[in-house]
């Protein structure tokens, strides 16, 4: 009976230290694409982008939305602005490269169109983001991606 005791009480202790060191303490779960996107609109302004569907992710980065889990997208209202927010949710990590490699077409697409035109926006393009944690794809184009990243990063604590 003592045995079994120290045996129970063992296993506790490993379990309750796996659990601690483990990529969520203290949350336990992945964020949403909703909570992320809720920590994105409280880190910046986003009523100067316009959210899109599932035509328009296929159109600019070749993704279709029944390959992906789940995304949310946002684009400037106007062809002369260089914003955008994309965050994509994979259903597999190896699904991960491929995402973050269509947007890095966009990203090239999008260098040669403006580098010429409009500069300040090339300058928004240079200094985009693009990342991934978890089964998620972070990728923005703007003013505040410093912000927005870190809003990313925090919708994990």
């Amino acid at each position: 009976m003592i045995k079994r005791s120290m045996l129970m009480l063992a296993l506790a202790l490993v379990i309750g230290l796996l659990s601690a060191c483990s990529d969520n303490a203290g949350t336990g779960k992945v964020p949403t694409i909703t909570g992320l996107t809720e920590h994105m609109e409280k880190a910046t302004d986003l009523s100067g982008m316009k959210q899109q569907d599932a035509d328009k992710l296929r159109k600019l980065y070749g993704i279709e939305a029944d390959d992906i889990e789940d995304f949310v997208l946002y684009t400037a209202t106007s062809n002369v602005k260089a914003d955008e927010l994309a965050i994509i949710k994979v259903k597999h990590a190896s699904e991960t490269a491929s995402v973050m490699e269509q947007i890095k077409q966009r990203i090239q697409a999008q260098t040669v169109k403006f580098k010429d035109y409009r500069p300040k926006e090339y300058y928004l393009i240079e200094k985009h983001v693009l990342r991934s944690k978890g089964p998620f794809v972070l990728f923005t184009v703007s003013a505040n991606a410093d912000r927005i990243e870190e809003a990313f990063d925090a919708a994990w604590k």
